[in-house]
């Protein structure tokens, strides 16, 4: 095998709490993962050595600080394995909260496991992953997961958040490390763990218990957010959050006319996106 196609997935968080902060300056988090269509596309494609980069956008480059660059300088590092070239056909936007360039790294990762026949198993995978960023180990497996620790701390759960989701991604970009930095504020008293698993047992799933902590520093900070988030409740939605800590908010439906009906009104001022939850995986 000389070339490879692979879909690189987006995810949503159905609640996120910020529990404390690590001495490595990290936080502890706690949220469910939900892996969604909406994809971008990688081709891989074998050379003797080195790694080349293109893509479909301008705002990436071919430089040793993108992380599909990084992803196979692991492999190479640690596997031993021959060079890369890389075309990622980018979909999911930047900044979003929807974990592109994380799903990029670990699509990568996968990749190259696959191209060079490689023995690695998935935990292994995910525990090497974690050095490209928090979100990669999520990425190997995908589907749903419960997250924990800086969310490198997965297990995986049965099914998925079932559902019609809307994306709803207004021109901002939310910077993760100041929504963190604001909200130490919030996090001087001690805060309980909510089981998120426990719900996701039931035969009804009580989403309105999956809170999004970012939601109360980006609202007041973005009006605009809170606006959306208004507006999706007049749409007949299920339920409404922030992805992460935005931009995105995103909106489940029960069924194809509601979720069309609400599409058409946010798509006049809005850049959105129709998708479904992902159980299957690569």
């Amino acid at each position: 095998m000389n070339t490879l196609s692979l879909k690189s997935f987006a995810k949503v968080n159905i609640g996120l709490q910020i529990l404390d902060k690590n001495s490595d300056g990290y936080h502890n988090i706690n949220t469910v993962f939900q892996e969604i269509e909406l994809h971008d596309t990688i081709n891989l494609k074998k050379q003797d050595s080195g790694c080349h980069f293109s893509t479909n956008v301008e705002w990436l480059k071919d430089e040793k600080s993108n992380l599909c660059v990084m992803a196979w300088e692991k492999m190479s590092n640690i596997f031993g394995i021959g060079g890369v070239s890389i075309y990622l056909d980018k979909k999911i936007p930047a900044g979003s909260g929807l974990g592109g360039g994380s799903s990029n790294a670990a699509t990568v990762l996968k990749g190259l496991r696959k191209l060079y026949n490689l023995n690695i198993i998935d935990t292994k995978l995910e525990e090497l992953s974690i050095a490209l960023g928090a979100d990669v180990p999520f990425f190997i497996q995908g589907g749903l997961q419960l997250g924990e620790g800086i969310g490198e701390r997965l297990t995986k759960l049965n099914g998925c958040i079932k559902g019609i989701y809307l994306l709803v991604i207004p021109n901002i970009h939310i910077d993760t490390g100041w929504a963190y930095k604001k909200y130490k504020n919030f996090l001087q008293t001690s805060k309980e763990q909510v089981n998120f698993a426990s719900f996701l047992g039931r035969d009804f799933v009580p989403l309105e218990l999956f809170e999004n902590d970012f939601e109360t520093i980006v609202v007041p900070a973005y009006p605009e957010i809170g606006k959306i988030k208004d507006s999706f409740r007049n749409q007949n939605v299920r339920f409404t959050s922030l992805s992460g800590s935005g931009s995105t908010v995103y909106g489940i439906f029960d069924n194809d006319v509601d979720v069309i009906s609400a599409e058409s009104y946010f798509s006049l001022s809005y850049n959105t996106f129709i998708s479904r939850p992902r159980t299957d995986r690569m």
